[in-house]
């Protein structure tokens, strides 16, 4: 049992949470008090409160993120009906703006906004020692009326950017399992200088950096003990040439086949001794995600939002033509101002630039972020309920972006997949990539009635069914392909629809490397 417990539900059983693990990490004389305790979206909410009753906690502290809001205010809601002198503690990005107008406050004690990695242990000293925490300009009462007609009383604490040098680093906490299950989450900077005012990391300025020798110090221990697979979740990893070199010079130094990183990178900005230290890197072994999120230089100014494109474009061709980098690019679907017109050409232009990814996302909601001062004027309609994607604008009925939801679901399953790396580029050979990807989106929706569910077979069957009767490819070399693809996805069986042309033996066929996480892996 323990008198404090953290806990949150990932969004995936191989995602690790990173906030939780700050905070346990620094917890000081608490940490022997305090159990920390993860689970799925998919767990069945009695099973985790069951788990959390387990504890008989005192307090119990929720990390509250966009894809995991409903469950937990749910948890929480029953949480407080079984066991109504529980202390419940919110924290996490998606309770730390418009906090007020949410459900899930109505059922908390205290919500934690901002980074609560020293915040949350203080609160959790006062409460344990029988001190009220005391009211200041950083907090505030909430007089909430519950649907069960009584008043509730929800303190709002509002925590001071802690400096990174008071934080503990969390990597010792990341368990065997972790290792060898887990996503390994790492950052060496927290903020962004930038203002696109879509994204949260816009209200976090400026850049802050952690210790650089504490920190690979860290990483040294986590390479130690058999971690291959890192993902940095700092906003802008290439922002400072200084710590972006050390980092990666230190794992070029150490590399070892197997080795993997993740970075988000600025799209415009790559000098020459970035340039250089990529390059020495093989095949495969970094993942930069890169937000390119639209070429319309006006929308990119409406919401503050300004980038070199013809530079971005010279960074891509360095990045495909002379290093082993897998590049996972953004582009996002309901920005105030892009037309279908606009987002199609955007679109093709990023398919030419040839990143292994397109990551065609739908704009999001998030709280405290200014893209709402856009909403009357271009009429941004979005969703209550997680995770607030925009439903339509002013340019954008709902139809077209749904159809639009759904070509994002089918290039991720045909493109990014990498399941489909010979057959994928036959579906616009010499035209539009966003026109004709458009049309098999609606032709293919229009036969199976479902954008999830389909078996590979049976995907590979209507992409062929495509290829040869809307596109006019050779049914031989359509078949020659997708043979190609479905083995070196490491299937041997041959699906139906292929055994009647003459194709060479899965041996034949060369396989993607090992080494790699399989989806990058299929890439290359």
């Amino acid at each position: 049992m323990s008198d404090i417990v953290l806990t949150t539900l990932n969004a995936r059983y191989w995602h690790s949470s990173f906030g939780l693990r700050y905070l346990l990490a620094n917890m000081g004389e608490l940490t022997e008090q305090t159990k920390m305790l993860e689970f799925g979206i998919g767990d069945r909410p009695v099973d985790i409160l069951s788990t959390l009753l387990e504890q008989n906690p005192l307090i119990v502290g929720f990390g509250v993120y966009i894809w995991n809001i409903e469950p937990i205010a749910k948890l929480v809601a029953d949480l407080k009906q079984v066991r109504p002198e529980i202390i419940i503690v919110l924290g996490g990005p998606e309770v730390s703006y418009e906090t007020d107008d949410q459900p899930i406050a109505q059922h908390a004690d205290y919500i934690i906004t901002g980074e609560a990695d020293i915040e949350f242990p203080n609160l959790c000293r006062r409460l344990l020692s029988g001190a009220e925490p005391p009211a200041s300009s950083a907090s505030r009462e909430l007089q909430i009326l519950s649907p069960i007609g009584k008043h509730t009383q929800t303190q709002i604490i509002h925590a001071a950017v802690p400096p990174l040098p008071d934080i503990r680093l969390p990597y010792d906490l990341y368990h065997d399992e972790d290792i060898a299950h887990r996503v390994i989450y790492v950052e060496v900077s927290r903020g962004c200088p930038f203002t696109c005012e879509f994204c949260l990391s816009a209200l976090d300025i400026p850049v802050r950096l952690f210790d650089l020798d504490q920190f690979l110090a860290a990483m040294q221990s986590l390479l130690d003990r058999g971690v291959q697979q890192f993902k940095f979740v700092d906003r802008t990893f290439n922002l400072n040439m200084r710590v972006s070199n050390a980092i990666l010079e230190f794992f070029l130094d150490r590399y070892q086949p197997g080795l993997f990183l993740h970075f988000e990178m600025i799209p415009d900005r790559l000098p020459d001794t970035l340039r250089d230290l990529i390059a020495k890197f093989p095949d495969g072994a970094l993942q930069f995600e890169i937000g390119v999120q639209t070429f319309n230089d006006d929308v990119g100014e409406l919401i503050s939002r300004r980038q070199d494109n013809n530079k971005l474009a010279e960074n891509f061709r360095f990045l495909r033509q002379q290093t082993g980098v897998h590049i996972h690019a953004d582009l996002i679907i309901g920005l105030p101002g892009e037309t279908l017109e606009s987002f199609a050409q955007g679109f093709d232009r990023l398919v030419a630039l040839d990143p292994q990814e397109i990551q065609v996302g739908i704009l999001k909601r998030l709280k405290g972020t200014p893209i709402i001062r856009h909403d009357t004027e271009w009429e941004m309609v979005y969703s209550d309920h997680s995770p607030f994607e925009i439903l339509s604008n002013r340019l954008l009925d709902f139809a077209t972006i749904h159809r639009l939801r759904r070509f994002s679901r089918f290039w991720d399953l045909i493109a990014n997949s990498g399941n489909f790396r010979e057959s994928t580029p036959l579906i616009w050979q010499h035209d539009s990539p966003f026109e004709c990807f458009f049309q098999f989106t609606n032709w293919i929706h229009g036969v199976e009635q479902r954008t999830h569910g389909i078996p590979l077979a049976k995907l590979s069957e209507r992409l062929f069914e495509f290829l040869t009767t809307q596109r006019n490819i050779p049914a031989e070399q359509a078949a020659l392909s997708l043979w190609t693809d479905y083995v070196r996805g490491g299937r041997r069986d041959q699906p139906a629809f292929l055994r009647k042309f003459n194709l060479p033996p899965h041996h034949e066929i060369t396989e993607p490397s090992s080494t790699l996480p399989a989806r990058q892996s299929r890439h290359h």
